[in-house]
């Protein structure tokens, strides 16, 4: 059985890292980003949620969220914003920020990425090579998309500002950190595929510290990975979907009765096991509708449900259409040609 809940939860909500940008400072400098929902469909097409992240290559800067107090990053530092707000970056939080409007990141989707990004006492320049041996701040940026719907528990666990500082993140990501910044400097053949899965990489080890620094009396999703029983039931309903599980036999399996199980769900997760295993399962359910062309029945029961019909009307009743009916919905889409594009821009 695979124990490893986290790992599934990211396949199947389709986690995909996006193009980096390689951004570097001199002195004051400010740019802020707009909420990533604005941009969305420039930067991942298709991504039902964007999520931007930087690191700190080199130096140090700044990060604000509206509504929370400025926070300080410094070299080998990783951000995340993970409710996709929109967010500025700084040398100093008093630096007035220029704005990047969302007509302009579309209006340039179309340029060769990684895009290189300068600031540069008070002037910026964006496209053109900058060397950047005197920069005081090297930033490497980009977005992570994935789904929301039908079920995604992940991204309402994550706080609105996910900061790794360089002391928690381990030696093998400042290598990452080090390895994208020659990849978007040097811009070799190659260079996209390789930025997309050190994004990926980096965002799932950002997650596992996030949770491991959590305190002992939080709740989520996250939380209850870390739950001695709430985390061993969420192992096997991910591991085996199509059970017929009852709540009998799964507090048997964690070593809780019916009610102590169905109350540490609540407390952890807000919601029963069973409700739980029913979004699971037609997330389960719309990834196998989305990339295989198996029928609808097949799936019903390899998710867990004993005919084609009951498993249409879970589907419809959480996702709003029918199983046939969302799965063309989502070929359709696949027909618009993915471009890869913008990050931190400046004008």
């Amino acid at each position: 059985m695979s124990q490893d809940t986290l790992s599934d939860l990211l396949g199947a909500v389709r986690l995909r890292g996006a193009v980096f940008y390689y951004v570097s400072c001199w002195r004051d400098w400010a740019a802020e980003a707009p909420p990533a929902r604005e941009i969305a469909e420039a930067v991942l097409p298709g991504a039902e949620h964007v999520m931007e992240f930087h690191m700190v290559a080199r130096g140090s800067g700044w990060i604000a969220v509206s509504g929370q107090a400025p926070v300080r990053l410094e070299s080998g530092d990783i951000v995340v914003v993970p409710q996709g707000d929109g967010h500025v970056m700084s040398s100093a939080p008093h630096v007035k920020p220029a704005r990047i409007e969302a007509e302009w990141v579309f209006a340039t989707r179309h340029e060769p990425k990684p895009m290189p990004i300068a600031f540069h006492h008070g002037d910026s320049a964006v496209g053109a090579p900058a060397p950047d041996d005197d920069a005081d701040t090297v930033l490497v940026c980009g977005f992570l998309g994935c789904d929301l719907r039908p079920f995604n528990p992940l991204v309402a666990a994550l706080p609105r500002l996910l900061h790794l500082p360089a002391a928690r993140t381990g030696g093998w990501i400042s290598r990452v950190i080090d390895q994208a910044a020659q990849e978007s400097a040097e811009q070799r053949p190659g260079a996209g595929a390789v930025l997309e899965r050190l994004a990926e990489m980096m965002f799932v080890d950002t997650a596992r510290r996030y949770l491991d620094s959590l305190p002992d009396d939080a709740t989520g999703w996250l939380a209850g990975l870390r739950d001695r029983h709430v985390g061993r039931a969420l192992a096997l309903l991910h591991a085996f979907p199509d059970r017929p599980w009852t709540m009998e036999e799964l507090g048997h399996q964690v070593g809780l009765s019916r009610s102590a199980l169905h109350e540490r769900f609540m407390q952890f997760l807000g919601q029963p096991p069973m409700h739980y295993l029913a979004n699971w399962r037609i997330q389960l359910g719309s990834r196998l509708l989305r990339e295989t062309s198996r029928t609808v029945a097949s799936i019903a029961v390899e998710v867990g449900y004993e005919s084609e019909a009951a498993f249409a009307r879970a589907f419809k009743r959480l996702v709003g259409l029918p199983p046939a009916t969302w799965r063309r919905s989502m070929a359709a889409a696949r027909g618009v040609p993915r471009v890869q594009c913008a990050g931190l821009h400046i004008e």
